[in-house]
């Protein structure tokens, strides 16, 4: 049901503006966001205080704009920062403040390659309250009910039916209003998943870096913090803070982080540079339920490459615990992407990705060439949904595993791959074998606690290596094409 106009606060609402600068396009974006998030703010705490207002409120998010008439020549190298065809191209924008960086870039791109200007200015898709509210610690939503009337007979909230991910899963070419999706998530679903984020990971969205490590055991968030903090204490180092969960920073190497009386789901912890370039590492837990949710509300802030640092089970009798595994394919048992990336969907290993692990690898281990494969293998990782898998038959699991050449199994490598598939994320995965259940070397306590002394710190700094080996790359060179499909969203 359409709402009626003339009953509707809206703020000002100004029409579009071109620019063909883009620092000039953000500015507007900025403006026109805290002047939406002012005018919802201001009207819900009147609410708050008076009851319920005479008239509907609304305000809406901007967007960016683009009208292509011609079909440009486009370097063919590129992935992204341009559109394949002639059109009308559009996005809705929500924290311009946090996707400065992002947006500049993305932007200056457009102009740059089709010689045409965007046009910023309100869209027509209104702005969640809860959203709106979402960064003021001094205001909390209400529960359905406590207000003596219903929040939504006044006020907009989140609508999960257009809160999706259509656009990454290349279900959706066109919007409503004809245009053609010129992002791969609209400010609602980024909204949404700015919300999950501080929820699971009990940090502000702000202190993610651009490099993303995954692991699926604590004993990596003590080297990590541990290494944090011998980084701080080098004057060389470009690293410049440490983040814990609670959002506790320090930027001395003996500053104090306290425990919190309740760990989140995923406790998160950032190893910051002043570019934002520095590592973030997110302990999922395990399983690909945890891997999926991580990654699927991470992917919102665009980081430039996500790596799974964590531990499986070795399936050769040739390997040995504490042994790598180099992921380059990935036997998909995992099931919990299947309606978003079929199975038949390959997850190709990306050159990149594998180059800068594998010469991690090499420089920490000080181990090159042929000697190299004594500790180190590369193959298929499968990835199942079943932690007891062994207690099952085994003619069946055991076969398909063999049958895929599989060398290593977990429960969420593949997830974490696929999902950077899907969302146009470089991934990759490097593995330690801690057990070998077919070989009757089982994880007990006793082989586990001296395997995690030699060996977690030694994984943990591999991955933050090829993480910083990466960082030297271009971004248009990390961004493999191999991830872009054929009528793919000019923002990366």
């Amino acid at each position: 049901m359409q709402d009626n106009l003339s009953n509707l606060c809206l703020p000002d609402h100004p029409a579009h503006e071109s620019f063909t600068t883009a620092e000039a396009a953000v500015e507007r974006l900025e403006l026109l966001y805290a002047q939406a998030v002012e005018h919802l703010t201001r009207a819900f705490n009147r609410a708050l205080r008076d009851g319920r207002p005479g008239r509907r409120i609304r305000a809406c998010y901007p967007e960016i704009r683009l009208s292509v008439e011609t079909f440009g020549k486009i370097d063919s190298r590129l992935s992204f920062g341009h559109v394949s065809h002639p059109g009308l191209y559009s996005t809705t924008v929500t924290r311009p403040d946090l996707f400065r960086n992002y947006l500049t870039q993305q932007i200056e791109l457009l102009i740059q390659n089709h010689d045409v200007p965007v046009s910023v200015g309100p869209s027509s898709t209104p702005m969640p309250v809860h959203f709106a509210v979402a960064g003021n610690p001094a205001i909390s939503i209400p529960q359905e009910g406590a207000m003596d009337f219903p929040l939504r007979d006044v006020f907009d909230v989140p609508d999960l039916a257009t809160t999706n991910d259509d656009i990454v899963n290349g279900t959706l070419s066109h919007f409503d209003d004809g245009s053609m999706p010129l992002a791969p998530f609209t400010a609602q679903r980024v909204d949404y998943s700015l919300a999950r984020l501080s929820h699971y990971t009990a940090t502000d969205a702000s202190h993610f870096q651009n490099h993303i490590l995954f692991t699926n055991y604590q004993f990596y968030v003590d080297e990590f913090e541990a290494y944090a903090r011998a980084a701080l204490a080098d004057p060389a180092s470009d690293y410049t803070a440490f983040v814990a969960t609670g959002n506790q920073q320090i930027t001395t190497p003996d500053g104090i982080i306290h425990p919190v009386a309740k760990l989140p789901q995923m406790p998160t912890y950032h190893l910051k540079r002043a570019d934002g370039q520095g590592v973030t590492l997110v302990n999922i837990g395990v399983g690909p339920s945890n891997a999926k949710t991580a990654t699927d509300h991470i992917a919102v802030l665009r980081p430039h490459a996500w790596l799974m640092v964590g531990h499986c089970a070795g399936l050769r009798n040739t390997q040995a615990l504490g042994d790598f595994v180099l992921a380059h394919g990935y036997l998909r048992e995992d099931h919990v992407l299947d309606d978003d990336l079929p199975v038949w969907v390959p997850i190709p290993a990306l050159a990149e990705i594998q180059i800068a692990l594998e010469d991690a690898v090499e420089e920490v281990t000080q181990l090159e060439g042929y000697e190299l494969k004594r500790i180190m293998r590369t193959g298929t990782v499968a990835t199942i949904d079943n932690r007891n898998w062994e207690l099952r038959d085994q003619s069946g699991p055991v076969r398909r595993l063999s049958q895929s050449r599989a060398v290593a199994l977990d429960m969420e490598s593949a997830t974490i791959a696929a999902n950077g598939f899907r969302f146009r994320v470089p991934y990759g995965t490097l593995l330690c074998v801690s057990d070998k259940p077919l070989h009757g070397e089982l994880k007990l306590p006793g082989m586990a606690s001296d395997f995690y002394k030699t060996q977690v710190s030694r994984h943990l700094k591999i991955g933050i290596r090829a993480m910083e080996l990466l960082r030297e790359m271009p971004v248009s060179r990390i961004h493999s094409r191999k991830l872009r499909s054929f009528e793919e969203t000019a923002f990366l």
